[in-house]
Parts: C-alpha cells; structure tokens; sequence
C-alpha cells in the first residue's frame, strides 16, 4: 500500500473500513487533475464500477425489507437514492469535497461542490471500497451512508422530484412559487451550468451538466433549507 496523507487518514476513519491508498487517490481524482499532471488514472473506471455496487446494494435492501411494495414504487425509491442530487448530499455529510484532486479550473469554478463532481466521486469511493475491501465491507458502507435518505420518507419525494416538492412546499407555506435563473461556464464539451432559484426571500443554488440536474440541484437545498425554516416556526 502506498502512504497515506493525514486527509486521506481523516477520510478512510470516516468511512469506517480500510481503502488501500492507491485506489483511494484515484478515486479522489477528476480528469482535469489527472489531464493537468500527464495524464494520471483518474476515477472514471471506479466510478462505473461504483455505480454498480451501489445499485445492487439499494436494490436489494429495499427489495428484501419491502415486501408490500410494488415495481413501480421500488424503481422510484432506488432512483431516489442513487440520484445525482442524493449522492452529492451524501458526499457532503462526509466532507468528501475536501479530499477531491481537482484541476485548477475546477477549482476556481467550485467543483468541490458540484453536485455531478461530488456524487461521481462517491461513486468511485464505492468502486475502490469493493475492490480494497470487497462486495460485503462495500455493501456495508453503501447502506450505511444512504441510511438517512433511506430513513426519512419525505426526502423520497424531495429527491425524486425536488421541483415539484419544493413548489408544494412554497405553497403550503404562503410563500411566493420558486423561479429561477441559470448560468453556464466551460467548453461546450464540459459545460457545468448553475441555477439560482428564490423563494421569497431564500435563494439557494445548484449545479450540474444540465440545466435540468442544476435546477433540481438548487430546488432540493431550497427545499432543506425552507423545511428546516418551516420546522422551527412551527408550521
């Protein structure tokens, strides 16, 4: 194994399972670093593999402990989980951002909070997990990081459509119906776009490689944030 950093220490205890460290720094590397340093592995392959793991991982934990419930409503918790929008929120509940190895325009642009960045990186988390550990340490870890969405069936609906949820919510409070407003930056290859929306007073942004992955970026931390405003007036 190869020496670990003391940031890669403070990861792999967050974590909870060991990660040998060669597989961990490349799954912490996006393409623009390893393209700014010869062209390095980066976690493109680890991510495709985590993908995977956490798709089996959800699929049969939820298959296994809901047996009431249909195709239908199975389909729309997995993709719940295991969207971009949750992902990247996972990512944050562990300081992920702080570890990645990002380019120096990544950098500048925040691509330590980019949603798309965030929850690819995850997923490659998940592929070095697999092969470092094996399917059951990262079954384990995939189940253990995704447990407060699994947990909380209102984020189900904030996730899957946080559109939607947050318009419902803005109602149901009195508040003025979300708008929003995007923005774009990069190459036409590589464009990451960000969305702004206001709610009254509250604004809230989001980004991703679409406009439709920004705006449900940006809908979903409106919706947390008006929520949580919600739940300490007491509405």
């Amino acid at each position: 194994m190869a020496e670990r950093s003391a940031g890669a220490e403070t990861l792999t205890e967050k974590l909870g399972v060991e990660i040998d460290a060669e597989l961990l720094d490349r799954a912490l590397t996006h393409r623009s670093y390893a393209y700014e340093h010869g062209g390095i592995p980066h976690n493109e392959r680890l991510e495709f593999l985590g993908d995977s793991v956490l798709g089996l991982a959800v699929t049969v934990m939820l298959f296994t402990t809901h047996p009431d419930l249909d195709e239908g409503a199975l389909a729309k918790r997995r993709a719940s989980v295991v969207s971009t929008v949750a992902l990247a929120e996972v990512a944050r509940g562990i300081g992920l951002g702080a570890h990645l190895r990002l380019g120096r325009g990544e950098e500048q642009t925040g691509g330590r909070d980019k949603d798309s960045i965030l929850a690819d990186t995850m997923e490659a988390v998940f592929g070095a997990v697999f092969l470092s550990a094996g399917p059951d340490a990262a079954e384990s870890l995939v189940l253990r990081l995704t447990e407060p969405l699994l947990a909380d069936p209102e984020r189900y609906g904030a996730a899957m459509d946080p559109k939607t949820s947050l318009q419902e919510l803005a109602a149901r409070l009195g508040a003025t119906p979300p708008l929003y407003a995007i923005e774009s930056a990069g190459p036409d290859h590589d464009r990451v776009f960000t969305a702004t929306v206001s709610v009254g007073d509250l604004r809230s942004t989001g980004s991703g490689t679409s406009k439709k992955t920004a705006e449900m970026a940006a809908a979903l931390t409106a919706w947390r944030e008006l929520s949580e405003r919600a739940e300490s007036a007491g509405a």
